[in-house]
């Protein structure tokens, strides 16, 4: 069985709704700024990537926002988003032949500071019965399940960054075993003072005020990560029964590869390329292609030099010194843990689409000695296969293979 997907759901800081975020990204226009959730004064880092526009309460049935952290009503919506974007109305199948299987990092980290502050001034009498459950990893796949009645195979991955992919592609082994249809993704991000620090002790946030010149991977400047919230969910399916209601088909996801190098900190020097490249080779053969099938990659893009090193080494060992066109679109968004791999399978499937590969933004100047073919200003050109990429803190690896329908 193949797996296709029919139904894409995007929140991103430059752009809430998929065409919204999607005319943004190709303007080049960057949703990072100064933080506003809390006040970031005290801290080294004061950017990140915020989604604006989104009030929950007019998209979201009042009785779950008491019991939701803010990345679990954007993961609703995004959900909800994508069912119609597949037309598809879980209420017309059977509740078992519908899966949800997310990804996360941080589990309800804003939920839980809060009902923590309760605790410690108040007592645990002021805690919240929710807290129970809406910090955990798995809460987003249970609240999509829970609210369309999809009781198929479910789960959640967490692998940091990684974990997006990682959660696309054990949708696409469901639908390989038999189950017709699983809503799988990632909206992610933790913008609160207790996740703000415990994401400090990376090392690889940019401290730069300037919007423009804080994050810019691949670029001699390069100095570290913005932090986000965002993503995408994606409705996959098997591909003949998606065809025989008549889906619009946006992609078919043909290859997937993952590695784990063990390191503690691999952001902060120690060689990612190998590790990276065996992924990306693992997607590649199960896709049944070779490297100079590939049209576009869209890079993990950690904007640290060792980091930036290692994946350009890996890229440029696969397809040859500047062998195939790079972008990193999440420069407009930062980078949104679990979520930024499912968002650029959606923003891949969408330059396949268009025939256009988005830019990195900001970076104008792409360091010589990687020997990439940074894509830095919108690109037309014959796009049939496009390669993600994704990293996540402590050794994962990841990749996906997504090609056109028609092709």
């Amino acid at each position: 069985m193949t797996a296709v997907v029919t139904g894409l759901g995007v929140l991103a800081p430059n752009g809430v709704g998929l065409e919204a975020y999607w005319a943004a990204t190709l303007r080049g226009e960057s949703g990072i700024d100064r933080l506003t959730r809390f006040d970031p004064e005290p801290y080294p880092s004061r950017l990140a990537g915020e989604i604006t526009g989104f009030d929950p309460a007019a998209l979201l049935p009042n009785r779950l926002l008491p019991q939701t952290d803010p990345v679990t009503r954007l993961s609703l919506v995004a959900a909800e988003w994508a069912l119609a974007d597949a037309d598809l109305d879980p209420a017309e199948l059977s509740e078992y032949d519908i899966g949800v299987v997310t990804a996360n990092t941080a589990g309800g980290f804003e939920f839980g500071q809060r009902e923590l502050q309760n605790l410690w001034s108040k007592g645990g009498a002021h805690v919240s019965a929710y807290q129970s459950f809406a910090w955990f990893y798995a809460v987003n796949t249970g609240q999509i399940s829970i609210r369309h009645g999809m009781r198929g195979p479910s789960g959640v991955v967490v692998a940091d960054g990684a974990g997006g992919l990682d959660a696309i592609a054990q949708a696409r082994r469901l639908i390989r075993k038999g189950t017709p249809v699983v809503v799988s993704g990632a909206v992610d991000g933790s913008l609160c003072p207790w996740s703000w620090t415990a994401q400090l002790t990376s090392g690889t946030l940019s401290t730069r005020e300037d919007p423009a010149a804080a994050y810019l991977p691949f670029d001699d400047r390069a100095c570290g990560h913005v932090v986000g919230e965002g993503g995408a969910i994606l409705v996959l399916e098997d591909a003949g029964a998606a065809r025989s209601r008549g889906a619009r088909i946006h992609g078919r996801l043909t290859g997937y590869g993952t590695s784990f190098d063990g390191h503690t900190a691999p952001e902060r020097g120690a060689d990612r390329g190998a590790g990276l490249g065996r992924a990306a080779r693992q997607a590649l053969d199960q896709a049944g292609w070779r490297p100079a099938d590939v049209d576009v990659v869209f890079a993990d893009a950690a904007g640290t030099p060792a980091a930036d090193r290692a994946e350009a080494s890996a890229l440029a060992d696969l397809f040859g010194p500047h062998g195939v066109p790079v972008t990193a679109p999440k420069t407009m968004t930062g980078r949104l843990a679990a979520g930024s791999g499912p968002l650029d399978v959606a923003t891949a499937l969408l330059a396949l689409r268009d025939q256009v590969i988005p830019p990195t933004a900001n970076v104008r100047r792409p360091a010589a000695g990687y020997a990439l073919d940074l894509v830095t200003a919108p690109r037309r050109q014959p796009l049939q296969r496009a390669l993600v990429l994704a990293r996540g803190h402590g050794g994962f690896n990841s990749a996906v293979a997504v090609e056109a329908p028609a092709a």
